[in-house]
């Protein structure tokens, strides 16, 4: 309702689980995207991918 109220053009969900989500789109009145879910896998801290050295050894890897 904040952000509805403060007329924002494009909300940006970052860290909200599923259920969360949807309800936040549904009450939003501006168009909602995802950038980081979260997850069980990462222990709900979405970000931790991004430096982890699980996420570093991954994309370090060489590519065949």
């Amino acid at each position: 309702m904040y952000l509805n109220k403060h007329r924002t053009e494009l909300n940006i969900i970052v860290g909200l689980c599923v259920g969360h989500d949807a309800v936040f789109t549904k009450y939003s009145e501006a168009p909602v995207t995802t950038l980081i879910a979260k997850d069980r896998v990462l222990s709900h801290n979405p970000a931790a991918a991004l430096y982890t050295y699980y996420w570093n050894s991954y994309w370090m890897k060489e590519r065949v």
